[in-house]
Order: structure tokens, then sequence, then C-alpha cells
């Protein structure tokens, strides 16, 4: 069957396209259509829609109502970059800010001092954090979408590079927490304590991640309903163990610009469980009735 593309925007060039598929057709097959077309939009680049509703891959053309002469909007979506990537850009940041700050606190700070038991701990927890984050990036997650926007990666690297990165560093290792300060002063139990909270939150972290990794097979978009250790209470379970790890290193810092990072970063998480939270009710009509967002038995 012939399709017509037809462009959102009159700015866009070699618009209208006529497309031949076959009857049995996906959206992939529209999208490799288009992009032997027209070379500069590539399939990810691409976002198409019939009667105002958005075409997914994976779908035949059929069970959206689509046939013979009908008409596709098409829009440019610009410069894509993998989720992978972006992921692996962002977190490398405090990976790299981090021991510069450490290292070289003399050259930094202008003045000869000793890192307190806490400034170190601190820096080998949060080196330890992002470590497992660039691992999970690259061997754990699955992604749903294959690519985003490439300004997107400035914006989600600013959050990290800036926040977690610079500021976080910039405030926790200076002399102001060094040996024989009041700011780097803490009890041994106070500590460890810290500590061990935290390692829970991360291995927890973990463990839900290879959950939801085990949910979709590679390659596809499958979607399920997560059962197990954390999930049986809570729809998000991932950003609570992410929050409660980031309020372990605020009680072991003590530090307005830990507050500040996890204020904005557990906002977001906060906004992003809601959404995934009405998405599971949505799409399963069997979804446990009793979960939470993201507070055990409260929120």
């Amino acid at each position: 069957m012939k399709i017509t593309v037809t462009p959102r925007s009159p700015k866009y060039q070699k618009f209208p396209l006529t497309i031949e598929v076959p009857s049995e057709a996906k959206v992939e097959h529209l999208k490799e259509g288009i992009y032997k077309q027209v070379k500069k939009y590539y399939p990810e680049r691409q976002r198409l829609t019939f009667n105002s509703k958005p075409l997914e891959e994976g779908t035949r053309l059929s069970d959206y109502g689509i046939k013979n002469g009908d008409n596709v909007v098409f829009k440019d979506l610009g410069l894509q970059i993998g989720w992978r990537t972006v992921f692996l850009i962002e977190y490398l940041g405090p990976i790299v800010i981090h021991p510069i700050f450490y290292y070289f606190s003399e050259t930094i700070y202008r003045q000869s001092f000793q890192h307190s038991k806490m400034q170190t701990i601190t820096y080998y927890l949060v080196l330890a954090h992002f470590i497992k984050r660039e691992f999970e990036t690259a061997f754990v997650h699955r992604f749903s979408h294959g690519t985003m926007p490439f300004h997107f990666v400035f914006k989600n690297s600013a959050h990290y590079h800036l926040l977690s990165g610079l500021n976080l560093a910039f405030w926790v290792y200076g002399p102001w927490n060094a040996v024989g300060t009041l700011g780097g002063k803490r009890e041994e139990w106070y500590l460890w304590t810290c500590v061990a909270i935290w390692t829970w939150a991360q291995l927890s972290n973990l463990n839900t991640h290879i959950t939801l990794r085990n949910l979709r097979p590679p390659g596809t978009r499958v979607r399920k309903i997560p059962y197990g250790y954390g999930f049986d209470l809570v729809s998000c379970p991932n950003y609570f163990f992410e929050i409660i790890g980031w309020v372990a290193i605020l009680a072991l810092t003590k530090s307005f610009a830990a507050l500040f990072f996890l204020i904005v970063g557990g906002g977001q998480m906060i906004i992003w469980a809601i959404k995934k939270h009405k998405n599971y009710r949505k799409e399963f009509r069997d979804y446990p009735r009793n979960r939470k967002i993201l507070i055990p038995f409260v929120f």
C-alpha cells in the first residue's frame, strides 16, 4: 500500500513523500522508507502521527487503522544521541570532578590541611555511587527509547556535573571540614551508621534495576508488572532507595550542597514516580491497588 507523508511544518523540504510498504508493514518499515528517500531523517529522528496519535515502533500500521492512500504526519525531532551515551557522559562528571577537589585541595583552597575521616568516607561513597551508575548504564539498563534530542545532554549533564560534582565537592572537601575542625568532627558510630545505610540503599537500588532489566527481553519494549523486593510496597523502589542513599550522604556531610542536590534530584524523582505509577495503573488492569507511589505505606 502507498502512504503519503506530509510535514507538520511547511519548512521541511522534499515533502510530501509517497512511501510504498507491505500491507502488514509496521511503523519501523514506514520510517525506513522515509529514511531511504531523505537520508537526513534517520528513524530515531522521526516522529510520526496519524489522526494526532503517535505511531509506536513494533506496531502494525493497520492497527492504527492506516490503509492505502492515507496520510501520516511527520515531525523532525532534531539531532539525536543515545540514552546510554548521555548517561555515561553525565555520570562521568562527578567521577572526574571529585578526585580533583580531593587530591588537589591545597591548590584549590590555597592552604594546607588534612582531610577528616568524614571527607575521606564521603569521597569514596560518592565515587562508588557514580561508578555503580556507569556500570548499570553499560551492563544493566535496557532502554525503552534508543535516543533523545542531542541538546538534552547539556541539561542532563549540568545537573550532575554542577550540583553533585562541582558544588558538592567544593563545599565538602574544603578546610572548614578538615581534621581538627567542628565541621569535620563525627563520632565513629555516626560515621559507620551513615555508611551502612548508604550501602543498603545502593545494593537495594541495584537489585531493583536488575529486576526491571529482567522484565524486558533484549531488543524489545515489552512492559510487565514488576514484583519482588521493594516493588511489593511501591511502584518505584529504585527512586526510593536512590533518595535514601543521598539522605545518608546528607547526614554524613551535613552540607547544604548535599541538601540542595537531594531536593532537586528528589523532586524530579517524585515527578517521575507519579507519572510511572499512573502509567502502570492505566496500562495494567490487574496492577496491585495497595502499592504506594514512592514511600512505603505513606505516598
